[in-house]
C-alpha cells in the first residue's frame, strides 16, 4: 500500500501547477482524479505533440483518472460538485488553477461539504492576469540572465514558479488535511506565482542585496555568482560544468587537474587564499585560463576519468536526446523523485490514458450512478 493510498483529490486545471500538484500526490499514491471539459480541456492539445498526442499532458496525468464532463451544462457541473464534495473521510479535496469561480468556487463547494479543503493557484495575489513567464518578466530574474554583451532580457525556459507553486501546493495539501484530521475543519488555501518568486528571491538575498547594494548585479553567463563554477570547453568540441563550493571541493579539483602548484602561485601574487569560494569568485579570470587550458587539452571522456577519480562537482553538457540515450532513468523514469527508507510508494505508475477513460467508473464508484443512468448522460452529450 502506498503512503497515501487512502487519499482522495479532485483536480480541475490547465497549464503546469496544478497538474503537477495532482501528479505528486498521484506519484505518492493519491487517487487523484483530473475533470475537464468534455473532448479535453484548454490544454489537451498543448505542444509538444507526437502523433496528435500532448507528450506535454502525458508526463502530467500518469497516475490520475480522467473524467470528461460537458462543464457548459448544468447537470455536467452538477456531476462535477458532487465528485468534489463526494462523501469520505480521506476526500473532499480539490485543487484549481482556473480561477475557482462558478460551480469551482470555494463558497459553492464548501456548502455541500463544510470540511472541503481546496488549493487555488493564481498568478497574483490581487487577481491580476499572470502565468511563470509574465511573473518572472517582473522578478528580476531575466536581467541578470544570460551573456555578459546581452541588451535586454533572456527568459528562462524552465518554468519554475509553475513547479514550484506545483510542489508547494501538494505540501499545502497535505498540511491541511492534517489540520483538518486534528480539527475537522476544511479551509481554503491560495498560493500566487508571484508571491511565490518573491519569497524565492527573498530567501536567496536578490531582495537584500537590492536594498542594501549599491551596484546592480551584472550579468555572468555561465558563471556562477559569488563561488566557482562555468562551463569548459574539451578537445573533442565538448562542453562540461564545473563546479567548487567548499574548500574540500577546490582541494579535489586541484588534485584531479594537477593545477595545485598553478592556484599555490596565483595565491601568492594576489595575496588571498583560494580555499574562500568568496576569493576565487573575485579572482575567476586569473583562475579559468588554468581549466581552459586543462579541458582544452583533454578528450571528454579524459575529464570524466579525472574529474570522477577525485569527486569532483561536474557534468556533461547534454541534449534531452542524449540525456535520454545515456541515463536509464530518463528511458523509464521512477514515479516520483521521493525515496522512502520504510514506507512504501508504489513506483509503477498508472500509464496515462485518454481524455475521460474513467468517466462512467468513477461516476458509479463515487457518486452511485449505474449504466442505465450513464446512458442518459451519454445519450444527453454530458459524458462520452
Amino acid at each position: 500500500m502506498s503512503i497515501l493510498s487512502e487519499l482522495r483529490v479532485v483536480e480541475f486545471s490547465a497549464f503546469v501547477a496544478a497538474p503537477l500538484t495532482g501528479a505528486t500526490l498521484a506519484s505518492l499514491g493519491a487517487d487523484v482524479i483530473r475533470i475537464e471539459q468534455r473532448g479535453g480541456g484548454i490544454d489537451a492539445g498543448r505542444w509538444p505533440l507526437h502523433d496528435g498526442r500532448s507528450l506535454y499532458r502525458a508526463g502530467l496525468d500518469r497516475g490520475k483518472r480522467s473524467v470528461a464532463l460537458d462543464l457548459r451544462s448544468p447537470r455536467g457541473r452538477q456531476l462535477a460538485t458532487g465528485l468534489a464534495t463526494a462523501a469520505g473521510e480521506n476526500a473532499g479535496i480539490f485543487v484549481t488553477n482556473l480561477g475557482g469561480k462558478g460551480w469551482a468556487s470555494y463558497e459553492e463547494l464548501s456548502s455541500a461539504r463544510p470540511d472541503l479543503i481546496m488549493i487555488l493557484i493564481d498568478g497574483s495575489p490581487e487577481g491580476r492576469p499572470a502565468v511563470d513567464y509574465t511573473v518572472n518578466a517582473g522578478m528580476g530574474f531575466p536581467l541578470i540572465t544570460g551573456p555578459r554583451d546581452t541588451n535586454g532580457p533572456v527568459n528562462h525556459v524552465l518554468p519554475a514558479w509553475d513547479v514550484s507553486a506545483g510542489l508547494l501546493a501538494a505540501v499545502g495539501i497535505l498540511a491541511a488535511e492534517r489540520h483538518r484530521r486534528r480539527t475537522g475543519e476544511g479551509q481554503l488555501v491560495e498560493l500566487a506565482l508571484s508571491d511565490i518568486a518573491l519569497t524565492v528571491a527573498d530567501r536567496l538575498g536578490f531582495l537584500a542585496e537590492a536594498q542594501l547594494v549599491e551596484q546592480l548585479r551584472p550579468r555572468l553567463g555561465n558563471e556562477i555568482f559569488g563561488t566557482f563554477g562555468r562551463d569548459f570547453r574539451t578537445r573533442d568540441g565538448r562542453h562540461v560544468m564545473i563546479v567548487a563550493l567548499t574548500p574540500d571541493q577546490w582541494r579535489r579539483l586541484s588534485e584531479a587537474t594537477g593545477l595545485a602548484e598553478a592556484f599555490a602561485g596565483l595565491e601568492a601574487s594576489a595575496g588571498v587564499d583560494l580555499r574562500d569560494e568568496g576569493a576565487r569568485f573575485v579572482h575567476r579570470a586569473d583562475i579559468f585560463p588554468l581549466l581552459e587550458a586543462w579541458t582544452g587539452a583533454r578528450t571528454m571522456a579524459e575529464v570524466a576519468a579525472a574529474l570522477d577519480a577525485h569527486s569532483v562537482l561536474w557534468s556533461p553538457y547534454r541534449t534531452f536526446k542524449e540525456l535520454v540515450r545515456d541515463d536509464p532513468r530518463a528511458a523509464s523514469p521512477p514515479a516520483g523523485a521521493l525515496r522512502f527508507s520504510k514506507q512504501v510508494v508504489d513506483e509503477s505508475a498508472v500509464p496515462e490514458t485518454r481524455i475521460g477513460a474513467d468517466t462512467e467508473r468513477v461516476l458509479q464508484e463515487l457518486l452511485g450512478i449505474g449504466p442505465d443512468e450513464a446512458a442518459t448522460l451519454r445519450a444527453d452529450g454530458i459524458i462520452d
